[in-house]
């Protein structure tokens, strides 16, 4: 069962949503036969490589709400994320384009680790108020995990995995995806939102439920439990 998921990394909600996903796939008896693609998403492709201001003062005048308000929403999320194990820092926040972090992923795809390449992009973020946007960082995140430093400085000297990245994107606004995170089973089945493990996992359950059974193109003799 193929399961894709939709998410950019500025997003806060994706990293909770990850880590509920996991915690669905920890109780999924069929795990071990789920294959997991991260997807890309820009909920602002027209980024800056740094956003300027406060972040507080920014998600306030997004929302048509006061300063103080904003921050308590920070917290709110920040409260929420460390019901989940995440520890969450607003305050250290820089804010910036995620093309090139995206790019990045899909070039740890290669090498295995895109799911550890998201993660650490994720904590860099969310956590660690690091500018993912920047070269320099993008490049020691990616040593981290243990991509090789030449590959990782091509990708982000060219414009490789570009048009994969804006595959994502297309693909996403095809299938109605408006919102992150975005879950995909088999391209047939999909749920929106950070839903609780609970929620994730009936979701993967309704998924593997519904595959179509195997489709017999040729039939010759066979042995079974009964003989051959």
């Amino acid at each position: 069962m193929n399961v894709e998921i939709w998410s950019d990394i500025a997003c806060p909600w994706c990293y909770v949503g990850k880590r509920r996903f996991e915690a669905a796939m920890e109780s999924f008896e069929h795990r071990d036969e789920v294959t997991v693609t991260w997807r890309s998403f820009e909920l602002d492709p027209a980024a800056p490589a740094e956003v300027e201001g406060e972040r507080a003062a920014r998600l306030a005048e997004k929302y048509g709400v006061s300063v103080d308000e904003a921050r308590a929403m920070e917290q709110s999320m920040t409260d929420t994320a460390a019901r989940d194990g995440l520890d969450f820092h607003f305050d250290r926040a820089r804010s910036g384009n995620t093309f090139d972090a995206h790019r990045l992923v899909h070039l740890a795809a290669t090498h295995g680790r895109q799911d550890a390449m998201k993660e650490r992009l994720f904590a860099a973020y969310l956590t660690e108020g690091e500018l993912i946007s920047d070269h320099d960082t993008l490049r020691r995140l990616a040593a981290d995990v243990g991509l090789p430093a030449d590959e990782v400085a091509g990708v982000l000297a060219s414009d490789r995995f570009a048009d994969e990245v804006r595959g994502d994107e297309r693909t996403g606004s095809s299938l109605g995806i408006r919102g992150v995170p975005f879950f995909v089973i088999d391209r047939a089945m999909g749920a929106s939102g950070a839903q609780p493990p609970e929620v994730l996992a009936d979701f993967l359950q309704q998924g593997w439920d519904a595959r179509p059974p195997l489709a017999v193109v040729a039939d010759g003799a066979t042995c079974g439990p009964d003989g051959c």
